[in-house]
Parts: C-alpha cells; sequence; structure tokens
C-alpha cells in the first residue's frame, strides 16, 4: 500500500528516487521551483534536458538527479490555468508522471505543486486535482509505490494540501 504524506520545505532536499520538475516546453532552467532544481541539481542536468528537446504541456520527461539527493527528475509541463482543458492537462502532469516513475522502478516520487507558480493556479485547485489524481493512480495500481510526497513551499500550499489528506 502507498504511503501518501506531505513535506514543508524544498523539494530538492528530499532523498526519494524521483522528484517531479514543473518546468517549462523547452526544458530549460527558469524560476521557482524548476529553478532551484536546476541550481541543486548542477549543470548536467540543463545539458540532458537539452538532449531530450520540447516537452509537450501535460507530457513528462525523466533525466537523471545528477547532484540532487534523487536519482531522476521527471520534469512535466503544466497547464495555465486559464488554458483550455486545463484541469484534464494538470491531472496528465501527474499520471504521466507516475506511469514514467512506475515504467523505471521508482519506489518513492516528490510532486511539487504543478502549475501553482506563474501558471496561475491556486494552491487549492492545484492540490484538489493532485491528491485525486495520486489517488487515481494509487487505486489502479496500489503496489506501484512505496511512497508518494506532495511538497509545499508555503504555509498556503501546505493548508491546501493538509485539509484534502487529513
Amino acid at each position: 500500500m502507498t504511503k501518501i504524506r506531505l513535506y514543508k520545505g524544498s523539494i530538492t532536499e528530499l532523498e526519494v528516487g524521483a522528484i517531479v520538475n514543473a518546468t517549462n516546453n523547452e526544458l530549460r532552467a527558469g524560476t521557482g521551483v524548476d529553478g532551484a532544481i536546476h541550481k541543486a541539481a548542477g549543470p548536467y542536468l540543463q545539458i540532458a534536458c537539452n538532449g531530450i528537446g520540447k516537452c509537450e504541456t501535460g507530457d513528462a520527461k525523466i533525466t537523471r538527479g545528477f547532484q540532487l539527493k534523487s536519482k531522476y527528475v521527471i520534469h512535466t509541463v503544466g497547464p495555465c490555468y486559464e488554458e483550455q482543458e486545463a484541469a484534464s492537462l494538470l491531472e496528465s502532469c501527474y499520471m504521466k508522471s507516475l506511469f514514467l516513475a512506475k515504467k523505471h522502478e521508482i519506489k518513492a516520487i516528490a510532486f511539487p505543486g504543478i502549475s501553482t507558480g506563474i501558471q496561475g493556479y491556486t494552491h487549492a485547485i492545484a492540490a484538489k486535482i493532485a491528491v485525486d489524481s495520486v489517488k487515481k493512480f494509487t487505486k489502479q495500481f496500489p503496489n506501484a509505490f512505496d511512497e508518494i510526497i506532495f511538497v509545499a513551499f508555503n504555509n498556503e500550499a501546505y493548508r491546501a494540501y493538509e485539509e484534502l489528506l487529513t
């Protein structure tokens, strides 16, 4: 049975099989969680991303974690809140990341609040989609993961997840 938990802090501090990076279509280091992950992973992460090319909104790609404590980074592109089909694209970010981790036999994965930065999602709406997506996946594949962690970087994000997980 998969343990789902909440962590407050930087996703880069976690020693898990994979951390998820909320990134842009070009997989180039940006701001927010993306910038923090690239900084902590070192320059080889960008080189690996350059080798992948682009990633469509709602899709996910995987690279090594390089200097991170996690073995892998799963890069996903979240939608803007106003985007058509945004909720289904955001769910796809979680589902594709989980399927990719399962394929690579990763047993512990950590997610940031995808699309909560400049993409405009509130923490409450994004957290609901995140938790629902993870529960849907773990219902279908109850033994795929030992642990799935939602990472909150501030009190507002933490409270949004806490309400859904307790």
